[in-house]
């Protein structure tokens, strides 16, 4: 049956006789994926190469500008490696057709030219399904790519010449289509359905209204404002997304730039998705955002009790989740010992006013180390670039335990430590493009399995998925405590969930081992208690009374080796 071309011929009713997956998991409690489908594994049958060591990723800067032969059907094959290392959902990188000119290099999907229909690059819709159904077998969810704020190079400006936005934010002159053939939906190929104000310019991209009103570059910028154009333009897009969920019983979408999409779009997108997913039987539908900002913004955003103004009226976005830039401007020099630890604990001071218990702040975030853009870069680098094994196993293991929704880019767990000047060099390939027999997807690689045991920890403990989280003081002598501000030092949180309290502790030193005390909860620990470690030592350690008898703390001793990350229940 061939594709449709137009949302009017869509059937958005419920599959007759068809139940559709739903799961009853908070966002919160998912261990997160993603990857490019490009970049993860072709049809090829492959054999990975065994060992602890990690591996650089598979391509030269010239072979990763192009399409490298990842498909669905890749994915689904392996999805037990992503299963294995603890993962619980899937995010992909955008599946729809894009330019499908032999010569693109949109193999990253975020130009899209076809809403209707699967790149057939990566696979087919059949391909889409038997991927999602093997996910739900599993009891994993698969969320995909949403690109609602533009589209790709689907037309010109008049002469075909590249435009910039203007001070006066005049829209200009419509060229002309660039195929007869799309974009699609063909509701789409309307000029009054984008905003044609040119190109963002360097100093635009934080800038109203140039941040919303102009192109990503050479992708077109749709007009989704209140307008008669923009709401008909509204209505197509939500009507292809709605489809998606309808045929392959998605879990969820990650909005893209919603930074740079109206307010009112993203609310009318996130209020009929999940409306309609309802509709379907499907519960907990996720709906999470690209959101390039600070904190402030997030709590614009996010939360059932927040709403933003716009023009006088109040606007709920019904975002479930952001992405946390903040933690992920944050958290890799803290690691990696060149960042002050107290610029991670005043990350999260910044959202005190916001939680009504600090374990439940942890829905609103989608916590990430690394991705495929490296926003904030100019010249990009993976974590694991000039990092430590053990230093990649104490970042993922971090997001693992504290706050949020963790989220690992794919490579990660491989120790990938692309770096370079282009986005390119940091979306490698898990599988060898010059040897057809072998893959990257090693689950003997020591990063891997470290990860892996981190995840069960954090699977069988729901302290570390719901409870409160407190950066914890530590001394050196067992008298003066205080949070560390500088390193080397042993950075401490715990979670605390009614009785229960799980320790959470690192020590940034490359070099040198370190024997300090770390406060616990006086409440739930009383003197000659003791500690279990549940990851990364052996034994018990015994809760002991401050020396002052006025001073009502208790503390652990934690002998840690250096970049040694342990977990103590």
């Amino acid at each position: 049956m061939p594709e449709p071309r137009s949302v009017q011929g869509l059937d958005l009713s419920p599959q007759p006789g068809r139940r559709y997956w739903s799961s009853d998991r908070e966002w919160r409690e998912e261990f997160i994926y993603f990857l490019m489908v490009d970049r993860f594994h072709d049809d090829l049958e492959r054999k990975p190469h065994g060992g602890p060591a990690r591996s650089r990723g598979s391509g030269t800067p010239e072979q990763l500008r192009r399409f490298c032969g990842g498909t669905l059907k890749g994915i689904t094959r392996n999805i037990g490696y992503i299963q294995d290392l603890g993962c619980t959902a899937l995010w992909l990188s955008p599946i729809f057709e894009n330019d499908p000119d032999p010569r693109s290099d949109s193999y990253h999907g975020y130009g899209i030219w076809n809403y209707l229909a699967v790149d057939p690059r990566f696979g087919t819709k059949a391909d889409l399904v038997e991927l999602v159904a093997e996910a739900h077998k599993r009891n994993m969810r698969v969320f995909l790519d949403a690109v609602a704020n533009h589209c790709g190079d689907v037309w010109y400006y008049e002469g075909d010449q590249p435009r910039w936005y203007r001070d006066d934010a005049a829209p200009w002159p419509f060229g002309g289509w660039r195929s007869p053939d799309y974009p699609v939906p063909v509701e789409l190929r309307d000029p009054a359905a984008f905003h044609r104000r040119g190109q963002i310019r360097d100093w635009g991209w934080d800038s109203f209204p140039e941040t919303q009103w102009g192109d990503f570059y050479s992708l077109k910028g749709f007009n989704n404002e209140d307008d008669p154009a923009g709401l008909r333009l509204q209505s197509v897009i939500n009507q292809a997304h709605k489809y998606w969920i309808r045929e392959a019983d998605i879990d969820g979408y990650r909005m893209d730039a919603v930074k740079h999409m109206g307010e009112t779009a993203i609310a009318r997108f996130c209020q009929e998705m999940r409306e309609y997913a309802y509709e379907l039987g499907k519960r907990n539908f996720f709906l999470f955002g690209e959101l390039v900002a600070g904190d402030d913004a997030i709590n614009r955003y996010t939360g059932p009790n927040t709403a933003g103004k716009v023009d006088g009226k109040t606007i709920y976005y019904g975002l479930s989740s952001v992405l946390d830039f903040p933690l992920y401007w944050t958290l890799p020099g803290v690691i990696k010992g060149f960042v002050n630890p107290l610029a991670l604990m005043s990350r999260y001071e910044a959202l005190r006013e916001r939680a009504l218990s600090r374990g439940e702040l942890g829905r609103y975030m989608v916590t990430f180390l690394d991705n495929h853009d490296q926003i904030g870069q100019m010249y990009k680098r993976r974590f694991a670039a000039g990092a430590r094994d053990e230093q990649v196993v104490a970042a993922v293991g971090y997001l693992i335990c504290a706050l949020g929704t963790p989220c690992i880019y794919y490579g990660t767990e491989q120790g990938f430590h692309g770096e370079g000047e282009s986005d390119h060099v940091i979306r490698e390939a898990l599988f060898d493009l010059d040897d057809p027999g072998r893959d990257l997807l090693n689950k003997d690689c020591r990063i891997y399995r470290e990860v892996s045991k981190i995840a069960k920890v954090n699977q069988a403990h729901p302290g570390l998925r719901f409870g409160r989280m407190y950066f914890r003081e530590v001394s050196g002598n067992g008298r003066d405590f205080g949070l560390p501000s500088s390193h080397p030092c042993t950075l401490a949180f715990s979670r605390v969930l009614d009785d229960e309290e799980i320790l959470v502790a690192y020590n940034t030193s490359t070099t040198e081992k370190r024997a300090d005390r770390v406060v616990v909860d006086a409440g739930l620990h009383p003197a000659g208690s003791r500690m279990s470690y549940l990851y990364g030592g052996r034994g018990e350690v015994t809760v002991e009374s401050h020396p002052d008898p006025d001073n009502g703390a208790r503390s652990v001793r934690l002998d840690l080796e250096p970049m040694q990350f342990v977990i103590l229940r």
